[in-house]
């Protein structure tokens, strides 16, 4: 009896130790599962999640978070051949810096040249590196060196101005941060592996520096501090600065296609500025605009000069080169004309262009500051209107551009136009050398003043009798809603037709007035391009009332095309 009794507790007990094992593998199982998930969460984990789930505090001393490796190694021996690398390169410096200064040499100076040129006995300091990942099959390698130069150079200008000024100046104080980009590319089968070396200027941190005239203070002469400053920050923001690039040539090679090459076309529209920063003592200031993508005075375009006007309109059409629309922006600088003395910057601004959206026109307002770089003004410098057209090359075709001849002219002006050598067939077949043709839109501009919003009081009463003047700018053609007593929310529902003889240059201006029986008081006004309207063909807007103290005005544009008239 009890061997059954023992046999029964032995294949009890195996059997609860096989089941026991069984499910304890499972558990096991089931962590090591789940410990595999925890590490692979770890492994796609970036560094701003790691600091979010404990604080830098709690890391080991040898944890340190940087995309950029150290080179400290590479620091070491720089300063000890540093001496050799300032003599060697000071002379190779002059000569290729100088002519990059003489192309960006402002009006104000007639020479700008180096007296004397050493690099100090500072080194600089390299304080990281890395690789950047290239898209899957990209035949190279992207470097990016991040740099630091606090340095005692010693750099002389023998500077002569128009008026016969001679200026010897020193650069002082540099201080510099930025990240140079090596890129080695194409990769090639022999030594040394890649055919050659693109370099640039990818990202200017930081530059400072001093001017100061032998024996006295450039500052004591108006202008010309400013104007070599921005001298030089233009010259090395051209010439070096990313998508700019030096290409050196490693093996012998075809490499045009490392080249700085376009892209693109930006057309661009200065329509006005309102509300600029008086510089003028007496009266007001004489501003004008200065526009570029790249600081090279051969592509700088410069508007008119309107005299005693804090509220310029211009209306100037210009078109640049675009040779990286990611990186490249659009920079607007507002001038106080002063005579023959050194023009001063009232403000600037930039756009960047890869935030337009190609075939469309961006219609935008800059706030002018007085300097791109550190904002430490924050004076009010008034703000700039600019309507931005980027056009890919290649993509003409898929979308209007209204600056372009083809689109804008008539069937006849298409006709009568032979080539884009500005070439045109007149009279009886014979070839007459004309200017290349301009762009022109011809139609009919509908326009009704819908209504008003909210004007300010105007009457003594508490009240106002507004009416609206409409203004063709080029045309000087006017039109005039009715007067409508003691209101200040006004409807008017007037529309008014005006033919339009050069749509991409006019302006319609519709003033806001208060009528009195022994006078009249201009409320305020808005101006517009017709660039919106000639693309849409017909939109309604609501548009602040600029110089009152609050009010809006609604308008209805229609646009009908000299093609499409008679249908009208």
């Amino acid at each position: 009896m009890s061997f059954y009794v023992g046999m029964i507790m032995g294949v009890t007990l195996g059997i609860g130790f096989i089941i026991a094992f069984a499910r304890y593998e499972k558990v096991r199982s089931k962590r090591r599962s789940n410990l595999a998930k925890v590490v692979a969460g770890f492994s796609r984990l970036t560094v701003e999640d790691s600091r979010k789930i404990l604080p830098d505090d709690f890391y080991p001393t040898w944890v340190v978070f940087s995309q950029r490796q150290k080179l400290t190694w590479l620091n070491l021996q720089l300063d000890k051949i540093w001496p050799y690398v300032d003599e060697a390169t000071s002379e190779l410096i002059r000569n290729k810096v100088e002519p990059i200064l003489e192309q960006h040499k402002p009006a104000i100076l007639a020479s700008l040249k180096f007296s004397k040129l050493t690099l100090g006995t500072v080194a600089p300091q390299f304080t990281g590196v890395s690789i950047i990942e290239s898209e899957s099959g990209a035949q190279g390698v992207t470097m990016e060196l991040e740099m630091q130069w606090d340095g005692n150079p010693h750099i002389a200008l023998d500077i002569k101005t128009k008026v016969g000024v001679a200026l010897p100046i020193q650069v002082k104080n540099i201080g510099f941060t930025g990240v140079f980009k090596l890129i080695f590319k194409p990769f090639v089968d022999v030594f040394p592996c890649f055919g050659a070396v693109s370099y640039s200027l990818s990202e200017k941190k930081k530059l400072d520096f001093t001017l100061k005239i032998v024996g006295g203070d450039v500052s004591a002469i108006p202008g010309v501090s400013d104007a070599i400053e921005e001298t030089i920050r233009d010259a090395i923001e051209d010439s070096i600065t990313w998508p700019v690039r030096k290409v050196i040539p490693i093996l012998p090679g075809d490499y045009s296609d490392l080249e700085l090459k376009p892209v693109g076309t930006l057309e661009v529209k200065l329509v006005q500025a309102k509300d600029l920063l008086n510089k003028d003592l007496i009266g007001k200031s004489d501003p004008y605009a200065v526009v570029f993508v790249r600081p090279l005075r051969d592509r700088m375009k410069t508007s008119k000069t309107i005299n005693n006007e804090l509220n310029p309109v211009w209306n100037e059409h210009y078109q640049f080169i675009v040779e990286d629309a990611s990186s490249q922006k659009l920079t607007v600088r507002i001038y106080d004309h002063e005579g023959v003395q050194a023009s001063e910057l009232i403000g600037c601004a930039q756009v960047p262009l890869k935030v337009l959206e190609p075939g469309k026109v961006k219609d935008v307002w800059l706030k002018l500051v007085k300097d791109l770089e550190v904002q430490r003004d924050t004076k009010y410098r008034g703000q700039v209107q600019l309507e931005l057209l980027y056009c890919p090359i290649g993509t003409e075709s898929s979308f209007k551009n209204p600056f372009d001849p083809d689109y804008s002219m008539t069937a006849l002006e298409k006709a009568l136009k032979s080539g884009t050598d500005g070439t045109e067939v007149g009279g009886l077949g014979k070839t007459t050398l004309h200017k290349k043709s301009k762009v022109i839109v011809r139609g009919v501009l509908s326009v009704t003043v819908i209504s008003a919003e909210d004007l300010p009081v105007v009457d003594l009463m508490g009240k106002a009798d507004p009416y609206v003047i409409l203004t063709m700018k080029k045309s000087e053609t006017k039109a005039r809603t009715r007067v409508l007593n003691n209101n200040l929310n006004p409807i008017w529902n007037q529309t008014f037709d005006f033919v339009v003889e050069d749509a991409l240059h006019e302006m319609l201006i519709a003033e806001v007035w208060d009528h009195d029986t022994f006078g009249k008081d201009k409320i305020g006004s808005v101006v517009m391009t017709l660039t919106r309207v000639i693309l849409e063909g017909e939109f309604q807007g609501s548009f602040q009332i600029d110089g009152a103290k609050s009010g809006k005005l609604n308008l209805h544009l229609k646009w009908i095309p000299q093609n499409k008239i008679r249908d009208f």
